[in-house]
């Protein structure tokens, strides 16, 4: 029987189609860094202090220091606190002088900043103090709807066509050359926002070149596989033999008219992820689909951790934005390497388990040692980074095609949440500095422990249905089908490698199917009885 990688393999494994396909895919993901992370040079940390010119109608010719002393107390540090003033009383001037003021509240009247600032987000919307935790989490909580109701980001929606378009030895190479061009993005971020410090100048800047992208519409290719495995063959044919085309090859006419018998068998109804979890009920399953969430929540957690937090390692938040573009390059270049010497569970758990140790010896290292601590996130961000890519790579390769758009949109769900809840862990440094680091590596290393329990897929060609490509459940179907006569199971196998199966050859009587389907699949699959292009002959996998 003709599987979709006999068809890629006659296409061309990685051709000059492939090729522009990654090219395109790319050049988003140029942008992406400054859409992910750019609001932390947007939200920089200022000194600021509240608002009392409320002194100023008893004293209209105090200084600003005097101004200061008589509103503002002062931390253990003898440095004027930034959240907090002197109530304002209705007191003469001499008198606030001669007493002093004691009780104190929370700004009232706003915050002032150093005039000689540029605007940026943090002083025209007020981001400090209380409302400092909406510095980085607003850009996340604009994602999370879009994933629930999509189901899909723009990362991860454009390592689909790279996943599938492409033979089985060069998917990391396909995937991980698109986040190459993340790593370049993190490198144009540091530059971009070193010399525009204005923040709508900085934001014009970094949005702008996405409206060049609509063109898109048009020119990216739709998945070949996917498409099969929707039953939209004629529309797959026209992919294939574009492909061919612009590659040089040719694909054999016989080898294209078995395009069909690549479809799995699946619900008349297009897959979803209530799909996924109806079909996915054995154990085995439930790991396989259940511990890719955790991983690329525990990669996003960490990842986000340590890249909103440049301006808590101690140095130049520029030239440390810059460390960590730098650092990525690398990261996600050796992963082409790695994954293929040691396949996608080793380095996925071990990539993991170098960030969370990172970020555990961090914990360590003294406050005042900001070169240590840069130098220990700058490997924590270089680990992080590459279990990154791995992980769209891995996880991409664990669900199948005909649910795998789902699936790995769940999977960026659960990153979304873990950006939105990142920059809140740092929230908890006001109790004790170490809390945010020890969360990040306590968690990311359980994460890569998670990882030993996944299959290993390196050189596995895609599977493209939950049910056909499960040996254990294709298994029970066959032992119970033995039971009915293995001569018809026979026949009907023969017809299925010849294409030739129809209604009348291979199907049994609908009661009879639906039973052996009942006992085959569980209760789950009564009433799902095909009445034609059934893969698995007589019934179809439950709904």
């Amino acid at each position: 029987m003709v599987e979709f990688g006999d068809l890629i393999s006659a296409v061309g494994k990685f051709g000059l189609y492939q090729k522009l396909v990654v090219l395109l895919l790319s050049l988003p993901l140029l942008l992406n860094p400054f859409q992910m992370v750019g609001q932390v040079f947007m939200v920089v940390d200022v000194p600021h202090y509240c608002n009392t010119d409320w002194i100023r109608a008893v004293g209209p010719n105090l200084t600003e220091e005097e101004q200061l002393n008589l509103t503002l107390p002062r931390d253990v540090d003898g440095e004027y606190e930034q959240c907090s003033m002197y109530s304002p009383v209705d007191w003469d001037l001499d008198s606030i002088m001669a007493y002093g003021l004691n009780a104190t509240e929370k700004c009232s009247n706003g915050w002032v900043y150093p005039t000689a600032q540029q605007p940026s987000l943090l002083t025209e919307f007020d981001l400090v103090c209380d409302r400092k935790d909406l510095r980085d989490t607003n850009t996340y909580l604009e994602l999370l709807p879009g994933e629930i109701i999509h189901n899909d980001d723009t990362e991860s929606s454009l390592f689909f066509p790279a996943t599938e378009w492409v033979g089985v030895s060069y998917r990391p190479t396909a995937v991980l050359i698109t986040h190459c061009f993340l790593a370049a993005g993190q490198l144009v971020l540091a530059g971009l926002s070193y010399g525009i410090r204005n923040w709508r100048l900085l934001q014009i800047a970094g949005s702008a070149p996405m409206f060049a992208l609509f063109f898109y519409f048009w020119v990216l290719p739709e998945s070949a596989r996917w498409l099969v495995t929707r039953g939209k063959i004629e529309e797959a044919k026209k992919y294939l033999k574009k492909a061919a085309s612009i590659n040089k090859r040719t694909i054999p006419p016989e080898l294209l008219d078995q395009v069909q018998q690549c479809m799995p068998c699946r619900p008349q109804r297009p897959a979803s992820l209530i799909f996924l979890k109806k079909k996915n009920s054995m154990k085995t399953q439930l790991i396989t689909y259940s511990i890719p969430l955790n991983f690329r929540f525990m990669d996003s957690l960490v990842y986000y951790g340590l890249s909103l937090n440049v301006t808590g390692f101690g140095l130049d938040i520029y030239l440390t934005q810059l460390a960590f573009g730098v650092v990525e390059l690398p990261g996600r270049i050796c992963c082409i390497y790695l994954l293929q010497w040691f396949g996608r569970k080793k380095v996925q758990a071990a990539l993991l388990l170098l960030a969370g140790l990172m970020c555990l010896i961090i914990v360590s290292i003294p406050e005042d040692q900001a070169v240590a601590i840069t130098v220990l996130a700058v490997i924590g961000k270089f680990a992080a980074c590459a279990s990154f890519s791995t992980s769209y790579v891995y996880s991409a390769e664990l669900f199948p095609t005909i649910i795998r758009q789902s699936g790995v949109g769940l999977c960026s769900m659960a990153a979304r949440v873990a950006g939105i809840i990142a920059p809140l862990i740092r929230l908890l440094e006001q109790y004790h500095r170490a809390i945010p680091m020890a969360v990040y590596g306590s968690a990311t290393v359980l994460g890569g422990l998670l990882c030993f329990l996944l299959p290993e897929t390196r050189g596995v060609e895609l599977p493209d249905d939950t049910v056909t490509d499960n040996p254990q459940k294709k298994e029970r179907y066959l032992k119970m089908l033995g039971k009915q006569g293995m001569n018809r199971q026979q026949k009907n196998e023969a017809l299925l490698e010849t294409g030739l199966a129809d209604d009348q050859q291979t199907h049994h009587s609908q009661s009879e199917a639906e039973e052996i389907c009942v006992t085959a699949f569980g209760e789950d699959a009564r009433g799902t009885v095909l009445e034609s292009q059934s893969v698995v002959p007589g019934c179809a996998s439950p709904p």
